[in-house]
């Protein structure tokens, strides 16, 4: 940006032509692996009763009633864990391939 700036660049064409492009794979990353953090702190402050009401679904709520019912059903919990789990290694995974692809040192 700098010799863009010395070569007689516009403030413009310095922000679409070199900052824009250099900042958004970062951008798309720290997002990317941002996601899971969400997912689970929705899930733990559904699971303790601080999240979502009852009527609207969500993995926290339903691993809180697979925990009540852990001795009879205890499947309830554990493809709610597994789906919370492979959400989470999911989002993980895109967020590690996109830092990869956009990492301008393995080109």
């Amino acid at each position: 940006a700098l010799a863009a700036r010395a070569g007689g660049a516009s403030n413009s064409r310095i922000l679409l032509r070199h900052l824009l492009p250099n900042s958004l794979g970062p951008i798309i990353v720290m997002v990317t692996l941002n996601i899971p953090e969400a997912i689970f702190a929705e899930a733990f402050l559904s699971y303790i009763g601080l999240g979502i009401t009852a009527p609207m679904a969500s993995w926290g709520t339903l691993a809180s009633e697979g925990t009540r019912y852990l001795r009879s059903a205890g499947f309830l919990l554990l493809f709610t864990a597994l789906a919370i789990s492979t959400t989470m290694l999911a989002f993980n995974f895109v967020g590690d391939g996109l830092r990869d692809a956009f990492d301008p040192q393995q080109k």
